[in-house]
Order: structure tokens, then sequence, then C-alpha cells
């Protein structure tokens, strides 16, 4: 197989993409944003504007390219309830609608512990199974009418075939509903009599089926093209390195830096940190941190991204500005630390994105030393391309740190699932650490700094 559409929902964007793996490049890109609709029960993700992209797409890179295969990714915290005809028994939930924390006292007694799942307790709808418990809850007619609790890749993958499974990557995604080490369900999917609404279990790769034909008169590609089970994204741009030998770590980063480590040293794991197992394409348990490193950047830049130079980040380190963590407190490696400036903001758009830089590259750090993370550090996604952020994750770690060639690792990823990339992999000059005063000071102060506030506040 060579020419690959990956369907890449996340949660800012969606993408289709053509990937060729004889060059593992990306061909082509169609984007939309990824909107939330507010009518309704709650507020829920546009899935009828979703297909409808994915079809014109679809139908728009048939007529340029043999397709050889569909693939998809997306983002997790997202499950769909359909009913036995495939339609939606209920919206599909925004993850970030808080109706779930109302009833999180009535949850959290019935959800397993975290040596169980590796999942933490999240906010929100930021464990599935919660979302799952409010909307049996709060809508048991609908609730009553599902024959199937799908996580969002297959949702979108049994819209193109009519085949309905589960996959481990969306399941161990802090979902609640996954024993990671026992590779099945959680003792609450049984508890609560939910193990009927899950279809079979297919590894990420497997192949369901061909297009169902209305699918293949709507877009012109051909009636036999396959269609894989779909992964969760941040595993998706794992993919790539799961063959590599030695320890190593990934940074996927998006709305999210989602901070994975394959080979890490065994560590006790913090559950109060935003820290937790996830299950990669090969079903193997991976240490996991996290935070909202994309949607922070773009609140501390206001989306003014000027490029600074050497003179820009010279001019921060020696005045030690810095971002303090963390503009959303319930998530990341510092929960309940409220974001501020230290000692003043920066005068200037340039001096801004290079402070916000090096705080998402500190933040970054903590979460490899949470999770025991070893090796190189390959940074996946748009902060690949920002060089202020390279160069401080590096001297942060005192690692090197490779910065991927593509915008986005997830839709590679997804499309490696139907077959290897056939070129080899192109060397890209790893970022060193920085051994200047000036660098190695910030990181000390910044991090004196934030355990000071930490041990203060949590003493």
């Amino acid at each position: 197989m060579q020419h690959i559409a990956v369907f890449d929902i996340g949660k800012t964007n969606a993408k289709v993409l053509l990937i060729d793996l004889a060059t593992g490049s990306e061909v082509t890109a169609l984007r939309r944003p990824n909107t939330v609709l507010t009518d309704g029960p709650y507020p829920h993700f546009d899935a009828e504007g979703l297909w409808t992209f994915l079809l014109d797409g679809l139908r728009q890179l048939a007529g340029r390219h043999r397709i050889d295969a569909i693939s998809i990714t997306t983002h997790g915290a997202a499950g769909v309830l359909v009913d036995a005809a495939g339609d939606l028994a209920l919206p599909i939930l925004d993850y970030e609608f808080t109706g779930p924390d109302r009833l999180a006292a009535d949850y959290d007694a019935l959800r397993p512990t975290f040596a169980e799942t590796g999942a933490p307790r999240l906010p929100m709808g930021l464990n599935l199974g919660a979302q799952l418990y409010w909307q049996a809850q709060t809508h048991p007619k609908a609730f009553g009418r599902t024959r199937h609790f799908l996580m969002y890749p297959q949702y979108w993958s049994m819209r193109l075939t009519g085949v309905a499974v589960s996959e481990p990557t969306s399941l161990g995604c802090h979902t609640d509903l996954w024993d990671p080490w026992k590779a099945e369900f959680s003792s609450m999917v049984a508890r609560l009599g939910w193990r009927g609404l899950f279809p079979e279990v297919r590894p990420a790769s497997a192949v369901l089926g061909p297009i169902l034909p209305e699918i293949a008169r709507a877009t012109g590609l051909p009636p036999d093209t396959p269609v894989l089970s779909g992964i969760h994204d941040s595993n998706a741009s794992l993919v790539p390195y799961l063959g590599d030998a030695g320890p190593r770590a990934v940074l996927s980063t998006g709305t999210w830096m989602i901070v994975m480590a394959l080979g890490a040293e065994k560590l006790p794991l913090d559950s109060t940190r935003d820290v937790l197992v996830n299950v990669n394409a090969n079903g193997q348990p991976t240490p996991t941190a996290r935070y909202m490193a994309g949607r922070e950047f773009d609140e501390i830049t206001g989306g003014r991204m000027a490029v600074p130079g050497a003179a820009d980040e010279a001019a921060v380190l020696a005045g030690q500005i810095m971002a303090l963590p963390s503009l959303h407190p319930r998530t990341g490696p510092f929960p309940g630390l409220t974001f501020g400036w230290m000692p003043a903001e920066p005068p200037t758009d340039a001096q801004r994105v290079a402070a916000a830089s090096f705080y998402a590259a500190l933040m970054g750090a903590e979460c490899l030393r949470l999770i025991g993370a070893a090796g190189p550090v390959i940074i996946e996604g748009p902060f690949g391309g920002n060089a202020s952020f390279a160069r401080m994750l590096a001297t942060a770690t005192g690692r090197s740190v490779i910065a991927a060639r593509s915008s986005t690792g997830t839709g590679l990823g997804a499309a490696m699932l139907a077959g290897p990339v056939l070129a080899q992999r192109p060397m890209v000059k790893p970022v060193l650490p920085e051994s200047g005063a000036m660098w190695l000071d910030y990181v000390a102060k910044w991090r004196a700094e934030v355990g000071r506030r930490w041990t203060a506040d949590f003493s």
C-alpha cells in the first residue's frame, strides 16, 4: 500500500490527509475547525459537519490519487452512543462540558483504582467513564436505546464500513474502562452492566472491511477500498518509533502535549499530577504525562506569533522573565497552581513568544521527569517547529531533542497502521543542551520558584 487517506480529528481542527508511504510525506491536507455545537441536551461535536467534510475530502483525494486504504485518528476522551441502526442515540459529548462533574461524588464511589487502570481522576468529561455514567443517569431513555458505545475513531470506521469494534489505544486513554496490565475491560464495566455495550476488541491496524457501497458512490473510491479500525491520536504519533531500539520519549503536541516514554525507568506514578498509563498500538502499557501546552501557549501569546530572535531570547533569559504554571490549573504536572508572570510580563510580542516557549519546554521537562523518561526526546506536531522550545527542552532535560519534520505525526502514524514507510527516515540534526550560564540559571530559577509555590500551596 502506498497512498493512505487519513481522517485526523484533533480537539481544535479536523483534517483529511493523504499520506504517501513511499516517502512518509503528506501529499495533501484539507482542514476545517472542529466545532462544538451548543444546541440539544449538552455541548457536542458536529458529527454531521465532520461527516460531510470527510466525504468531500475523500472525493477530492479520489479525484487526484489512487487511495489504497483509509485510516482514522482522533483525540481521546470522546465516545459515541449508537443505536441498532448505527445512528446517534445521544450527541457526542464535548469533554470540556462540566455536566459530569455534577455526579462526581457518585461516580468516584464506582470508578476503579489508579492501580487497576492507570487512569487518574480528571475533571469534566476527561474520564470517558464519567461521561458514560452521566449520560446513563441523566438520559436513561436514550441510553436504553444504545446498542454500542464506540470509541471515537471506531465510530468513524463504523460509518465507513458498517462494522463496529472496540480498540485498545482509545480504551486505554484515561477512560476508567480498561485495565492496561491485563488488556481487558476494567472491573467497573462489568459492575455497571456495560460490557454488552462494547463490541469485539480489535487492534488499531485491523482491517474492518471495504467501504460501504454508498460511500464508494459518494466519493468515487473503489468499492474494495479497505478501512482500518483507527487509533487514538497521541498513540498514532508513537507508531513510527515503536520499533526503535533503546529508551526514548515522544512529545505529541497540539492542543495538548502528550508525553510518552518508551523503555522508561520504572517509577511509581503520581496520579495527582496528570500522569497516566496509555496503551500503545502494540497493546503495551506506556507511561504518559500531559498538559494543555498548545492551549496555554495560544492564551499566553494571544495568538500574536512574532518569531523571537537571539536578542529576544537573550533579553528573556537575562531578565529571567518567566511564565509560571498554570492557566488551566486542573490539568498538568502542577495542578492547583495559578498562572503568573515573574518579575513582569514581557515588553514585546517576540519576547512573549520566547517566554511562552520556554514555559512550555520547562513544563514538558517536568512531564518527562514524572514518567521516568530516558534517551532522546522526539517532538511531533506544531512545537516541532519552535526552535526556542526545542533548545530550552534540551537544556532542561540534559538530553538531545529531535524535532520531527512533519507538521503532525498523528497522520503519518495512522497511515503506518497500513504498512511501513518505504523510504529511510530522514536524518535530523538533534538540538543539544545549551551550556551558557543564562540558560542554566533560567532553568534553575524557574524550578526553584515553581517548587517554592508548589511546596507552599501543598505542604
